[in-house]
């Protein structure tokens, strides 16, 4: 059973672990938020879940505490930066806003970063896009990981290639983070974690076979793409539009011999829209909300619930800032340890 806490206490929590760790104050408190913003939001797999593998990182001196991005290039309304392996949730934090900055004046503002330290939750970063009235597009893709195999193919080639993307539709925005890939790595490590199987064959053997068994993956096989079995090929055409945008553009990815030894280093792409360079803020709204409405009123074809994406999680984020954040049970058994090491009380449950 989930267990809740005050989300100001694990803020606390989570700036005190990583200021123990190296970081200093600001970028410490940077790193808890986002964590935090993807327990809020139900990203159980991407929140304070990950807090273990970036102290592991900071101490092993795979991320990089201090220092700044190098400026590959900069136009104004684009910028290219070498994070060099600082930690992903701070460097891509600081590019979001400075995106936001930059989107008043420009219109629309995109960003590529290289060797990023793993990113996490990409919805986490999207909060502050949403409250600015802005639209958001933000995916990222590992150089260092094959983890997804094409359509017909049996070796794993893709990493997961998450997208996110938010727009403002009053009440609660559209809202989404969809991995390439059938499922996500963090789900299938989840279901190895407690012996059980996924809930449908998402996964193939080393041979090509599809299963359900995690070990499957483990030992050498891959994830579907998004599509599955039958349509794959739809889902591996995307991880490629993704890898482009951020492989590409930013100009390091797999045909770089080094990013093989970069491990869970990310490539990202982010671009910011500001909807009143193209019109009234009152046109775009009034669209945005008429397609939240008419989604929500389409009659329910017996299946299951009619989901707006966003919706749920939106209301998710208010009711647990209100009334405490629920913690998948395996979370804070994993960081205590580190609670120890580091010397920082763990949170008071509110349970």
């Amino acid at each position: 059973m989930a267990t809740r806490y005050s989300a100001a206490d694990l803020h606390e929590f989570a700036t005190r672990l990583f200021q123990r760790a190296g970081l200093a104050p600001e970028r410490a408190a940077v790193m808890a938020n986002i964590f935090l913003q993807a327990d809020l939001l139900g990203f159980t797999t991407h929140g304070l879940n990950r807090v273990p593998h970036n102290l592991a990182w900071l101490e092993s001196g795979e991320s990089r505490a201090e220092g700044e991005p190098r400026e590959l290039a900069d136009r104004g309304n684009c910028f290219n930066w070498d994070a060099g392996f600082l930690p992903g949730p701070w460097v891509l934090s600081r590019a979001v806003g400075l995106a936001l900055q930059r989107v008043e004046e420009h219109g629309v503002v995109t960003a590529t970063i290289r060797r990023s330290q793993h990113i996490a939750c990409l919805a986490a970063y999207l909060p502050p896009v949403i409250e600015a009235g802005c639209v958001a597009i933000l995916t990222c893709s590992t150089p260092a990981e094959n983890t997804v195999s094409p359509q017909g193919g049996r070796a794993p080639l893709f990493s997961a290639n998450p997208l996110a993307f938010a727009a403002p539709a009053g009440e609660y925005p559209l809202l989404f983070d969809i991995s390439m890939s059938v499922t996500a790595g963090g789900y299938v490590a989840r279901a190895a974690r407690e012996g059980k199987k996924m809930p449908q064959p998402c996964l193939k053997d080393s041979e090509g076979r599809l299963s359900d068994d995690p070990a499957a993956f483990q030992n050498g096989g891959s994830i579907l793409p998004v599509g599955g079995a039958d349509h794959g090929y739809k889902g591996a055409a995307l991880s490629a539009m993704l890898e482009v945008l951020s492989m590409g553009l930013g100009g390091y990815g797999r045909a770089d011999a080094a990013a093989a030894g970069d491990d869970e280093a990310n490539s990202v792409f982010l671009q910011v829209i500001d909807p009143r360079a193209f019109g009234a803020e009152a046109d775009f709204l009034r669209q945005t909300r008429a397609l939240c409405q008419l989604w929500e009123e389409n009659p329910s074809d017996g299946g299951g619930e009619v989901r707006v994406p966003g919706q749920r999680a939106w209301r998710a984020r208010a009711g647990q800032l209100r009334d405490g954040v629920a913690l998948y049970p395996s979370i804070m058994e994993d960081i205590r340890p580190w609670a120890e090491k580091l010397g920082v009380d763990m949170p008071r449950p509110l349970d």
